[in-house]
């Protein structure tokens, strides 16, 4: 778990904001192992707003469980642009959220290439009926302990920036 007071107090403010909207959220993570999902659920009262997570780190976690191709992972790589789109329609297809925000990167120390450095991570944010979006991040080798809280920050950025009022819910009362 991350302990980090701004951050949870954004997470509150999604939570409630959320809640207001009758929306629900889904995470697809890798690298961050669940640590979007994780401070989402400290906020009390996240259950009407927190649908499931999925941790997929490995290649086939993310294929068989929310539907991201073996041949898009094998031709791009787990940390890429198509993938990170993937996981996040995956995770919507697979849940009864309204939001999926997805997260796959190389938080290090190792693993990194001269085209995948260390640092490197790629997200998704897929909302009901909309397109699916997508954002890099090259945060550069600052220890995983960094580039893991400042990717979940990142995942939250996103969240944030969903149009609530005309997102549409699945969900009445």
């Amino acid at each position: 778990m991350i302990e980090d007071a701004a951050l949870l107090a954004r997470a509150e403010a999604l939570v409630r904001a959320y809640a207001a909207a009758k929306q629900r959220i889904v995470t697809a993570e890798s690298c961050t192992g669940g640590l979007v999902a994780g401070l989402l659920t400290a906020v009390p009262g996240s259950s009407a707003v927190m649908e499931r997570g999925f941790v997929t780190y490995s290649n086939e976690a993310k294929a068989e469980a929310i539907g991201v191709p073996m041949d898009m992972i094998l031709r791009h790589g787990a940390v890429s642009e198509p993938v990170a789109r993937a996981m996040a329609d995956g995770a919507l297809a697979a849940s009864r959220a309204e939001v999926a925000v997805s997260v796959t990167g190389i938080a290090g120390p190792g693993g990194g290439s001269a085209d995948k450095p260390v640092g490197l991570v790629h997200f998704g944010l897929a909302v009901r009926g909309g397109p699916t979006r997508h954002a890099e991040r090259r945060f550069g080798d600052l220890g995983r302990a960094e580039i893991r809280r400042l990717s979940v920050a990142e995942a939250l950025a996103l969240l944030e920036s969903v149009d609530l009022a005309r997102a549409p819910s699945g969900r009445t009362g």
